[in-house]
């Protein structure tokens, strides 16, 4: 039977971010989440990050992995070189236009352009395993580029990003420097360039950081640190980790879609109005404002509505954050072994909520709703807590039932088997 250890991923010794900074949650979270760069170097840190990304793994990525575009990206100076430039059909029985063209990749390369790989959390093994238990233990969505830069070439020019970044030196030696922020911890739509001139004066200032990263060094961003790098000597890698941290204003931007709810906050403004007079709009202003508060006060007083708004948070991960792969034909062969004294439990990152009907109990997911018979209704909430479940011991089901149930769990892609 195919089976995943319940301490396989993310226990203390392979930490995803304990690999990344040498520090516990708690201690980070403190002293440098959101708040100030960090650089560790590979000397205080447990291990290598050898498993993750090497040269070797670039070029196989690039001549033997059928990699297309959005995949993969080449830039020079800051700017993006067009993919027909380094993509092409895939020839017979692959015609597709836009996979990578290695030789085409090459040239480019060597003409000094920088190659970058896209969303490797979602293409390559390690890296999908790796950015899974850091989502699970930040809480926050996080994404993997992978930088491949020529010898003393710079890919992009000083910019912020709109995610948190962890920077990882795979190969290779890298200088960058580092700017204080010109707008602290910007949403995802005020990007740098709406600042360009802000960022490009405070880029010819003296850096908070300027530091030159070797192999195993990580570096650590806030989004809206100002930042460049330049390759120095021969051809360097490195790993871009983005984290895009919820914020306050995520719960504030639900809070303000729940008052389409709201009639009175619907109302049409008079007939007549002159949205081009603002003295004629400032009372306007208030009255809504008076209305939000009111409205806001009245969802704040409800539990029922508090609960909603959270849901919507929720919801909002679910769609950014994709549940641990798992593997289809492996798990029909799993599911056809399974005997009473197996155990299950909830595939990592799935998010289910049990509801209780008059017609049975529903798993409601991201993408679909599950119904199965109110008698599984304890033994479905406890499977939903994430721990491992003996089925011979699930509440309320003899073995059989469980069994069956269990089949259906996996089947549906929200359990998986479990060693314990």
């Amino acid at each position: 039977m195919i089976t995943e250890s319940s301490d396989e991923r993310g226990s203390d010794h392979r930490s995803a971010l304990r690999r990344l900074t040498g520090l516990d949650l708690e201690t980070f979270a403190d002293r440098f989440w959101g708040i100030a760069p960090r650089l560790t170097r590979s000397a205080d840190l447990p291990e290598t990050f050898d498993d993750l990304m090497t040269l070797d793994a670039v070029d196989e990525l690039i001549a033997e992995r059928g990699v297309r575009t959005p995949f993969v990206r080449m830039a020079k100076d800051g700017r993006l070189v067009d993919k027909t430039h380094f993509t092409a059909s895939g020839g017979f029985g692959a015609e597709v236009t836009d996979q990578i063209d290695s030789g085409a990749v090459l040239e480019s390369f060597a003409a000094g352009n920088t190659l970058v790989l896209q969303g490797l959390h979602r293409l390559w093994p390690p890296l999908i395993h790796f950015v899974g238990d850091l989502v699970r233990e930040l809480g926050h969505p996080a994404q993997v580029n992978s930088y491949v830069t020529p010898a003393a070439s710079q890919g992009f020019s000083p910019h912020y990003d709109v995610h948190d970044v962890f920077v990882v030196q795979i190969a290779g030696t890298k200088r960058w420097i580092v700017h204080s922020p010109v707008h602290v911890h910007p949403l995802n739509n005020q990007p740098w360039s709406d600042r360009r001139s802000a960022v490009e004066e405070q880029a010819s200032n003296s850096p908070a950081l300027d530091v030159v990263l070797e192999p195993g060094d990580v570096l650590y961003l806030p989004r809206g640190w100002i930042h460049s790098a330049q390759a120095l000597g021969d051809t360097t890698i490195h790993l871009t980790v983005g984290v895009a941290s919820f914020n306050d204003y995520d719960i504030a931007h639900h809070a303000l879609k729940a008052l389409g709810d709201v009639e009175s906050v619907r109302a049409p403004l008079p007939a007549g109005f002159d949205p081009t007079d603002p003295e004629s709009v400032v009372p306007h202003v208030h009255r809504v404002l008076d209305a939000m508060r009111t409205a806001l006060d009245e969802i704040d007083r409800d539990p029922d509505a508090v609960r909603r708004l959270a849901d919507r948070v929720a919801d909002r991960y679910d769609d950014l954050v994709r549940p641990a792969p798992v593997r289809p034909l492996q798990s029909v062969a799993a599911m056809g072994a399974l005997r009473g004294e197996d155990s299950i439990r909830l595939r990592a990152g799935v998010i289910a909520r049990i509801v209780r009907g008059t017609d049975g109990v529903s798993i409601v997911l991201r993408n679909k709703t599950v119904t199965m018979p109110t008698q599984c209704a304890d033994a479905l909430e406890q499977i939903a807590r994430g721990t491992p479940c003996r089925l011979d011991s699930l509440p309320g089901l003899d073995t059989d039932d469980a069994l069956v149930i269990a089949r259906r769990l996996i089947r549906e892609g929200i359990a998986v088997t479990t060693a314990v």
